[in-house]
C-alpha cells in the first residue's frame, strides 16, 4: 500500500484505489441515474469507478467523467476506471474491437483496468445473454489463454493500462498464469466477497501470486430473485456486524468496508443513495481508520466464520 494508504500497487507498477465506486444497477433504473450517482461519487471523493459493458451505462459514467474532469474536480490521470469484457467478445478477434467500443462509449482515451468479466464464453452477438429456443444459453468453444493473449495486446497498444480477470477460480487464475509465453500476469481477480462469502482460500493464492482481490458485493449480495433466496437475511443486519459497529460509533457499512481493507481486499462499493456514497466514503477518513484499525479483524472473526 502507498503512504497514503489509500492505493495499492498492482504488479504491473500501476496504483489501484482500495475504495472503488460501483455503478450496476438492475434493469428498472433509468440509465440517466448512472450520470447522475457518478458525477456525485467523484465530488464525494471516489476516485475509482467500476462499470463494464454488460452494464449498458458506459455511455452515462464516461459523460460523468468527462465533465468533472472539465469542470476542474479532477485530472484524467486521478480517476481509476474499469472495464469488463463480456462473455460475447471472448474470441481473441473480437476483444480490443469490444474494447474499443467501450471506449467510444465512454469517450475516453484508455481504461485504467480491462478485465474479463467471467470465465464463460456465450455466443458471439449482439445480444448480452443468447439462448436457444428452449431459453437455454448458447455458449462458445474459447480457449481463455487465447483471449488472455488479445488482452495482453490492448495493454500494448495503450488502451488500457492494466490487465485482469473476474469471477475466476483458483483453478483457471492458474490456467493464465502457467501459460507458456505469459506477457502479463492478471493484476486482479474482481469477485463476490463479504463476511458471510469471505473467499478466504482464494484471498490468499492471490495473494501468494501478487494478485489483488478486488470484491463487489461487499455489503452483501444483490438481492435478485433470481439470484439471492429474499429470506436470507440482510448482512447489514447481521447482529455481530452491527455490534461492531455501534461500539465503534460506525455504520455497518462501514465496518464491512474496513474489514475487507485490512485484510488487502480492494472493496467496491455501489449506491445510488447519494447518503450512502457520503457514508461509504468515511471508509478512508483518519478518524474511521483509526477507530476500526485495531481489533476490527478480530472481532470480525465470529461474523465470518
Amino acid at each position: 500500500m502507498d503512504p497514503k494508504g489509500q492505493r495499492v500497487k498492482l504488479n504491473d507498477g500501476h496504483f489501484i484505489p482500495v475504495l472503488g465506486f460501483g455503478t450496476f444497477a438492475p434493469r428498472e433504473v433509468p440509465k440517466s441515474e448512472a450520470l447522475e450517482v457518478t458525477k456525485f461519487a467523484i465530488e464525494a471523493g471516489f476516485r475509482h469507478i467500476d462499470s463494464a459493458h454488460l452494464y449498458q451505462n458506459e455511455e452515462q459514467v464516461g459523460q460523468a467523467i468527462r465533465s468533472k474532469i472539465a469542470d476542474g474536480t479532477v485530472k484524467r490521470e486521478d480517476i481509476f476506471y474499469t472495464s469488463k469484457l463480456w462473455s460475447t467478445s471472448l474470441r481473441p478477434e473480437l476483444v480490443r474491437p469490444a474494447l474499443e467500443k467501450s471506449l467510444n462509449n465512454l469517450q475516453l482515451d484508455y481504461v485504467d483496468l480491462y478485465i474479463i468479466h467471467f470465465p464463460v464464453a456465450l455466443k458471439p452477438g449482439e445480444t448480452l445473454f443468447p439462448t436457444d429456443e428452449n431459453g437455454k444459453p448458447i455458449f462458445d468453444s474459447v480457449d481463455l489463454c487465447r483471449t488472455w493473449e488479445a488482452l495482453e495486446k490492448c495493454k500494448d497498444a495503450g488502451l488500457t493500462k492494466s490487465i485482469g480477470v473476474s469471477n475466476f477460480n483458483h483453478k483457471q487464475l492458474e490456467k493464465i498464469l502457467n501459460k507458456p509465453g505469459l506477457k502479463y500476469k492478471p493484476v486482479c481477480n474482481q469477485v463476490e466477497c463479504h463476511p458471510y462469502f469471505n473467499q478466504s482460500k482464494l484471498l490468499d493464492f492471490c495473494k501468494s501470486h501478487d494478485i489483488v482481490l478486488v470484491a463487489y458485493g461487499a455489503l452483501g449480495s444483490q438481492r435478485l430473485k433470481e439470484w439471492v433466496n429474499p429470506n436470507l437475511p440482510f448482512l447489514l443486519e447481521d447482529p455481530v456486524l452491527s455490534a461492531i459497529a455501534k461500539k465503534h460509533k460506525q455504520t455497518p457499512a462501514l465496518v464491512a468496508l474496513r474489514y475487507q481493507i485490512q485484510r488487502g481486499v480492494v472493496v467496491l462499493a455501489k449506491s445510488y443513495n447519494k447518503k450512502r456514497i457520503k457514508e461509504n466514503i468515511q471508509v478512508m477518513s483518519g478518524a474511521v481508520g483509526r477507530g476500526l484499525l485495531r481489533n476490527i479483524l478480530h472481532e470480525g472473526h465470529s461474523l465470518s466464520n
